[in-house]
């Protein structure tokens, strides 16, 4: 069963971060949706935070995850709300299992298919050799190597933790990720469609949704959907504009 962490009273939201994410992410976030009544479940998806590890690694075994998750909570309808690879889960869920989905809420994401396009991100990874035993201020000298931008270095931190005194470790499953990385770019199938209503969240300077490429193909998929950009913000838009994505996603859900 996934790891998740479940606040408050009221109608169920789950929360699906990102690749290499975790549900601290969303810490502050889930927070304050659950003061607006709705029960947070920020989960861990497989292979990331304090969730199972699994050699299988793609988006049906992750929707199944999910299912399972709902039928354990006795979650009949959920909100979602996904970022990046959580936003494909959260996409892949709705289309299969639509009658679990009241509305959904995609961060930064299409239903495109994606390029591998984390090349130093998992340079930086593989670089680490945590047999050395190095301490945390090593590592982020490690990554600074491959990864020059401060946020994603801190993001990718995170999922640092002592495995045991002295021995650092990343909570995500990296050997997994090094040879399943293809199946994150995995597009939705032609015929999966979503009718009720969904909201697409773009970071104003992200590429990851662009015009030309997807408002045609996000309303083939999921036609009672709304296209909205949060200015000034790349990929990361929850974390760099967090106030922003609240109002837009809180003024979403409660419609």
């Amino acid at each position: 069963m996934l790891y998740s962490k479940i606040e408050g009273e009221g109608k169920p939201l789950l929360i699906l971060h990102g690749y290499l994410g975790m549900s601290d992410n969303w810490k502050t976030l889930a927070g304050q949706f659950v003061s607006e009544g709705f029960q947070t479940h920020a989960l861990d998806l497989r292979n990331h935070g304090r969730s199972f590890h699994s050699d299988e690694f793609t988006y049906d075994a992750m929707v199944q995850d999910i299912l399972d998750y709902c039928k354990e909570n006795n979650l009949e309808k959920v909100a979602i709300i996904g970022h990046s690879m959580g936003g494909k889960v959260a996409m892949f869920f709705a289309t299969k299992y639509p009658e679990r989905v009241e509305k959904l809420i995609v961060a930064d994401i299409g239903p495109k298919y994606y390029r591998p396009h984390h090349q130093d991100i998992m340079a930086g990874l593989n670089a680490i050799d945590f047999s050395q035993k190095p301490d945390r201020s090593q590592v982020e000298e490690i990554l600074k190597q491959h990864i020059p931008d401060f946020g994603t270095r801190q993001f990718l931190m995170k999922s640092l933790y002592w495995v045991e005194s002295g021995q650092l470790g990343f909570r995500f499953n990296l050997p997994v990720f090094n040879e399943k990385i293809d199946n994150i770019g995995q597009a939705l199938p032609e015929n999966a469609i979503f009718e009720k209503p969904t909201l697409f969240l773009k970071g104003g300077n992200s590429n990851y949704i662009k015009e030309e490429d997807f408002f045609e193909l996000i309303r083939h998929h999921f036609p009672n959907s709304e296209i909205k950009t949060i200015p000034n913000v790349g990929h990361w838009l929850h974390a760099e504009n967090p106030k922003d994505f609240y109002q837009e996603s809180i003024s979403y859900l409660s419609k």
